[in-house]
């Protein structure tokens, strides 16, 4: 059967933000390395991290949209508030998370959201997600036990897989934000500008309390790589990507939309493949590239497959 104009248009633009995405994740590991010797805990890194590039978000729908943000409504401003919560949330974790384990590993754990939202959605209308979701949920357990490195002697999970993981549970709450109702009227570049506006302002709040001194949260800046690395994420992984979202999920269904964004892993896979040596060179840092292992193989491809399974199916009405 023939899709909608319109829902493809949608589906490939959620696939060009599930591109920059997979950018942002061996970019996040090269700043994450340059700022470590500050000497910075993990707060501090993190807020270093994320503060300059939803900043640099903001001024760049303020400049745009100026005279638009001005007509912004409660709604707007509601959904906006809700969407930067979820996603700071889930921002903090994977980021801090990403200085414990690879890109491409934190990439395919993120897609954990993918089985969350299903089993969620027939939690909340009481009723069993039906054998296929089950098949799939144990699908992916068995794929984020392969790319965590469970031990099962110990029955532990690493830390960077742990935030990972906590941090998906959070992204879930941000993609079904986007699917209520109550929303459907705002303007998403309104809704994007609080949204990046909040965040700014969380994350550079966060960095008083956690900054070993000035001079940590100043010496960054004087280096143009890292500058160069924070323009790109906010600019394309940020502004362009989030709002990409914030314009088109509406369009499909949520557990539409965490299949499209299960390609996210394999772009970031690609990406972490290459970018890493060329950032050490370009930062002065100890990046190498990452290599395709059968961990990645084997639990990359049970994530995606449990993904595959449980979508190709009918498409649901958003």
């Amino acid at each position: 059967m023939p899709q909608p104009p319109h829902r493809l248009h949608a589906l490939g633009m959620l696939l060009l933000a599930t591109l920059c995405w997979g950018l942002s994740f061996p970019l996040i590991k090269a700043a994450a390395l340059g700022i470590s010797p500050t000497g910075g805990g993990s707060g501090f890194i993190a807020a270093m991290l994320l503060a300059p590039r939803f900043a640099i978000a903001t001024a760049l729908l303020l400049l745009w949209q100026n005279r638009a943000l001005m007509r912004t409504t409660r709604s707007e401003l509601r959904q906006g508030l809700e969407l930067a919560a979820f996603s700071a949330g889930g921002m903090l974790f994977q980021n801090d998370g990403l200085r414990f384990t690879e890109a491409s590993t934190s990439a395919f754990l993120t897609q954990l959201y993918a089985i969350l939202i299903p089993v969620w959605l027939a939690l909340r209308q009481r009723r069993s997600p039906g054998p296929l979701v089950w098949l799939c949920t144990a699908l992916v357990l068995s794929g984020v036990a392969i790319l965590g490195r469970f031990d099962w002697h110990s029955l532990t999970l690493g830390r960077g897989e742990l935030e990972t993981l906590a941090g998906s549970v959070f992204f879930m709450g941000q993609i079904l934000c986007l699917e209520r109702p109550r929303f459907s009227n705002n303007d998403p570049l309104r809704v994007s500008f609080v949204m990046f506006a909040a965040q700014a302002i969380l994350y550079s709040a966060l960095l008083v309390p956690t900054a070993p001194s000035l001079g940590a949260v100043l010496s960054p800046f004087a280096s143009p790589s890292w500058l160069a690395i924070s323009v790109i994420l906010g600019v394309v992984c940020t502004a362009c990507a989030c709002t990409l979202m914030n314009t088109w999920q509406p369009a499909i269904s949520a557990t539409e939309a965490g299949l499209i964004y299960c390609f996210e892993p394999i772009f970031a896979s690609l990406f972490a493949l290459a970018l890493p040596a060329m950032l050490s060179g370009w930062c002065g840092i100890a990046y190498a590239n990452e290599t395709v292992t059968w961990s990645l193989l084997g639990g990359g491809a049970l994530i995606t497959l449990a993904n595959a399974l449980l979508h190709l199916r009918a498409p649901a009405s958003p």
